[in-house]
């Protein structure tokens, strides 16, 4: 078995659930499942329970992360209609502003135009922008942040427009990044296999062209992000399914998968899980951090070995090439394959940690 060690990966998009929905994934659960995935540092959304959107709300979450957090982190707020000034005086806190500007799973989302000039005039520019927006409101949030001069990241990009529209913006020297979630890129609406509930996430799974044409446009792809987003086996099977996948355990194997099959170069990943996220949400090193992977090792993908509390996979029976063995945080052992070693409240607020 020939090792390889790769520095800690960067998740810039998930949801941890805590405060709020526990049941579904806290900071404990979440980040164990980070570590088991090779993540070292995550960036968690505000579309809790309360929206982190004022400073108590921001506090009590900073509370949760301290207790309970394993690996490093840091918190985005959320813009609503009524807080550019509340967070623009928080934006020190926080890894970054998140825009929601197409409805997702909880109770943010900008519906008009005067509040989104109003966060892209007063957020800091030297903080992190970064926007939920689909279909239309991609052009739109593109035309705001160039009137205002901001740079913006769009998460989980999924479509053949939205990709080729990014990479038109990027030509002509917009000041935008995006990520792409494994889930966009491995599954499609009709091949997923998944039944009506599990099937469920925003943005949608969507077809094959538009997956063929985000694999073609690989070098617009900023990051590779997760958007771990779990509910219950049982919420899913629902009457009314909250939209949502995990992803933290299963997103570098399913890279490496790639790697293997010639899809990708091992450069492609640790560009897009370490090096750029670092770079575009301005995060601090990690010194004596990395992950020892054993690339050969072939597995099969099954939620009830997981870490995540949600108990349950899309890519539940995949056989996927690549395993983490191991994981180094800040020259303690965090993870040895099977437990993970830190303890609730290793973790560190990447923003405390650089001020």
């Amino acid at each position: 078995m020939s090792l390889l060690r790769l520095p800690g990966l960067v998740d810039p998009h998930v949801h941890l659930r805590d405060p709020g929905a526990r049941h579904k994934e806290d900071w404990d659960s979440g980040t164990a499942a980070a570590l088991a995935g090779g993540f070292t540092t995550v960036l968690d959304m505000p579309n809790n329970t309360p929206p982190i959107v004022d400073e108590a709300a921001l506090a009590q979450k900073e509370a949760a992360a301290r207790a309970r957090a394993r690996c490093d982190y840091g918190l985005y707020l959320g813009a609503g209609p009524n807080n550019a000034g509340e967070a623009a005086r928080l934006a020190p806190r926080a890894a970054g502003l998140k825009l929601y500007l197409d409805a997702t799973f909880g109770p943010l989302c900008l519906s008009d135009l005067d509040s989104l000039r109003a966060h892209c005039a007063t957020w800091p520019a030297d903080r992190p922008l970064l926007a939920h927006a689909e279909g239309r409101t991609i052009p739109a949030l593109l035309f705001v942040a160039e009137v205002y001069d901001r740079a913006v990241h769009l998460c989980h990009i999924s479509r053949r427009d939205e990709i080729e529209l990014i990479a038109t913006a990027k030509a002509r020297g917009v000041k935008v990044t995006c990520e792409v979630c494994p889930h966009h890129l491995f599954l499609t609406l009709d091949s997923s296999g998944l039944g009506p509930g599990f099937v469920e996430v925003r943005p949608r799974l969507a077809a094959q062209s538009d997956v063929d044409a985000l694999w073609a446009h690989l070098d617009i792809i900023d990051c590779f992000a997760t958007d771990h987003a779990p509910h219950t086996r049982a919420e899913k099977d629902g009457a009314s399914p909250p939209p949502g996948y995990p992803g933290l355990e299963t997103a570098l194997p399913l890279w490496l998968a790639a790697v293997s099959s010639g899809r990708l170069t091992l450069d492609d990943v640790v560009a897009r899980m370490h090096a750029n996220p670092r770079r575009i949400f301005g995060l601090p090193n990690q010194p004596d951090t990395w992950i020892d992977v054993d690339p050969d090792l072939v597995w099969t993908i099954r939620a009830d070995e997981a870490q995540t509390r949600c108990g349950w996979t899309p890519f539940e029976g995949w056989t996927v090439r690549g395993k983490v063995t191991a994981v180094t945080l800040r020259g303690a052992a965090a993870y040895d394959g099977e437990r993970v070693l830190a303890a609730p409240g290793a973790g560190q607020n990447v923003r405390e940690s650089i001020g």
